[in-house]
This record gives structure tokens, sequence and C-alpha cells, in this order.
């Protein structure tokens, strides 16, 4: 593969420096309006056991605040030898075990249910073959509420201009991807409202791929900042709260049943915390 070196370069330096500025964007809204002084919390981890970083390894980082109950924004560039477990079932990796893969993985779950929790992650995999993933989803406290499908409108209409911006008609195309892969077919429910998928992504433009991928990250913050401005103040009660603790619930099945993202974390020696760090830190059934 041509500049594979390089690439892989380009997208970790990517994921380090989105993690930075996205932690930043986040500690501002926190610290503002709440008159706080919280911030990210940082721990380095490497998924050698000697410490050597021979494996490669990560960053997380958690913020626990009072606009913000729970947000990790975790970065990692992990490689090595798959386990039998999952040769062959991943891209390239029919005859060679062999991967590298970075990314950067968040979900933020504030403490108001009026502010919706939301989840983002992208990544570039390399193999015998190399491809980016990823997306964005939002998930309100009361789905079928007026003011959340207001927010769901705004959000989307901004992804779709940036899955358009890259190639037309793809934000149709990974619109319904993510509906059919946030679904949680035990309840015959969807986890939110929805958002962007996609997987296995590789036009042959690189360069064009790697700037639609870093384009949904900036997409990610702007956009989430405007709907945390527009709801941050608006007024809830203890209803809300219970609706929202129950909303969590099914984020929590979601993750622990259907996942990828866990599952591949968990096949290849990932770090525990970070990779349950999506997991709310209350809910209820």
């Amino acid at each position: 593969m041509k500049n594979i070196d390089k690439n892989k370069k380009i997208a970790s330096e990517w994921f380090k420096h989105l993690q930075n500025h996205i932690c930043e964007e986040l500690e501002l809204i926190e610290n503002k309006n709440k008159k706080s002084k919280n911030l990210f919390s940082k721990k380095k981890w490497t998924r050698d056991k000697t410490g050597s970083n021979k494996l490669g390894g990560g960053e997380m980082r958690l913020l626990r605040g009072n606009v913000f109950e729970k947000a990790g924004v975790n970065v990692s560039t992990v490689f090595g030898q798959l386990s039998k477990k999952l040769k062959g079932k991943i891209p390239g990796t029919e005859d060679n075990s062999k991967f590298w893969a970075s990314g950067i993985s968040l979900v933020i779950h504030p403490f108001s249910p009026k502010i919706p929790a939301i989840h983002m992650n992208t990544r570039y995999i390399v193999t015998q073959k190399s491809w980016f993933g990823g997306g964005i989803d939002i998930t309100p406290s009361d789905k079928n509420s007026g003011e959340s499908k207001k927010i769901a409108k705004y959000f989307h209409g901004e992804l779709e201009k940036t899955c358009n911006d890259y190639k037309k008609g793809s934000y149709k195309k990974y619109k319904k991807w993510c509906d059919d892969y946030f679904f949680l077919p035990h309840r015959n429910e969807s986890r939110g409202l929805g958002g962007i998928f996609f997987d296995n992504l590789n036009s042959d433009d690189w360069n064009s791929d790697m700037n639609f991928v870093s384009n949904v990250g900036k997409t990610f913050i702007n956009t989430y900042k405007i709907i945390v401005q527009k709801t941050i103040k608006s007024p809830w009660n203890n209803k809300d709260k219970l609706l929202q603790s129950h909303r969590r619930s099914r984020y929590v099945e979601f993750n622990l049943l259907y996942d990828r993202g866990t599952k591949f974390g968990l096949e290849t020696d990932g770090n525990i915390e970070a990779i349950f760090m999506s997991l709310p830190p209350m809910a209820s059934w």
C-alpha cells in the first residue's frame, strides 16, 4: 500500500489534535456556564503489559462536571496480531492477522436531561487493506418531544452538508446505516434519533477520505456547542430526570450487547476503563 506509513502518521496525529480541541471546547462550556473549574483528568495507558508501548496504547480523558455529568474523550493507536477469534473476520486478515488501528472515541452524558447525550468516533484501520470508519449519533432523553425533534433536524442538516460535500448522496446512505446499526432488536426500538455511520471507507482517494473524516470531527464539536447553548437553560423536573435515566439504560444495553467498538477493544486487549468509558454514570430499568 502506497504511502501507508505517512498516512498512519497523519491520521493518528489528527485524532490527537481533535482530542485536544474537543476537550478545550467542552471545558470552556463547563466552566463558563457553571462558573466552575472542572477539567478533564488524563490517563495514559499502554497495551503492552510490560509498559514498553511495543503494542501501542492511548490516552483517556474524563470530565465529571456540572454541565457534563460524564464526558469521555479517548484516543488510541494499537497494533500487533489479532486473536484467532478475530482473524478473517476483519477485512484484510484472511491470510495475515497483523493489524494497526488508530482513532478517537467520545461519549458525553450531560447532567441536564434537556441536553442530549452524544457519541462520536472516527478511526483508521490498516491490515492488508486500509479504510476509515466512524460516525456520530445523538440521544435525547425524550425522543418524541417537539424540542428533541427540532434539535435532531438541525443536527441532521449539518451532517448532511458534511457528507454531501464529500460525496453527493452519501448522507442518505450513512444515515440509513446509522439507523440500522444503532437499533436494539430485543426491544424493537432505536437507541436515539440517529446520525451517520460508515465503515470500510476507501474511495481510492486517501486525501479526500481523510478530509471527510476530519470534517466529521469538526462538525461534531461545532454542532454540539450550538445544541448545548440552545438547551442548557431549559427547565426540567424529576420526571425528566427519570426519563433520562431510562434512556441511559438503553445506551448501556446497546453498548454491552451490540457495539462493535466494545467487542473489538475487548478482543484486542484494550484498556478496560477506556472501553467502558461510554457507559453512563447512572441508569435505571
